[in-house]
């Protein structure tokens, strides 16, 4: 079973007088274009999550429709307060027991450094540092049940990386 752990994708520049909520502050149109870019090209190499969970966050629920309209099986979404910035990794990880479908792969789509430190305890005891660049994702392979400590960190894949 893989756990992704997706970035939000490039949004409108944080304190932009033209967002006074950050939580509204959506992708930017190159935003866009970009990760659909990162999410073809995975998903031609496998990338297929069952089911996405988002921050309610504009920009991440964003990142998480282009997640489900280019990869196989079209998963659906489940909107999580849990993602919102400051992140618990408990309730993340009971949603994800919850939700893992016939091919067990769950995706969960966050905020920087939530999804750095996530990732980080989940492959190891947190102290680790994975860095999450804008629309970053990675895959973390669990051989029973998620667990804290229990993952291993298959891929991380940044627009870069893929030459986007």
């Amino acid at each position: 079973m893989h756990l992704y752990i997706v970035r939000h994708a490039w949004a409108g520049e944080r304190g932009d007088p033209s967002w006074p909520d950050d939580s509204l502050r959506e992708l930017t149109s190159e935003g866009i274009a970009r990760f659909t870019k990162v999410v073809k090209l995975l998903a031609d190499r496998g990338f297929r999550p069952g089911r996405l969970a988002t921050s309610p966050y504009a920009r991440c629920r964003q990142t998480a429709e282009l997640i489900a309209k280019y990869t196989e099986g079209h998963p659906p979404i489940d909107q999580l307060d849990a993602l919102e910035p400051g992140s618990e990794i408990d309730p993340l990880i009971e949603w994800s027991r919850q939700h893992a479908g016939e091919d067990r792969n769950t995706c969960w789509i966050g905020h920087s450094p939530d999804v750095e430190r996530l990732a980080a305890e989940l492959v190891g005891d947190g102290a680790a540092r994975i860095r999450f660049a804008k629309g970053a994702i990675a895959a973390i392979k669990f051989e029973a049940d998620i667990n804290i400590g229990a993952g291993e960190l298959n891929w991380l894949a940044t627009a870069k990386l893929l030459g986007v």
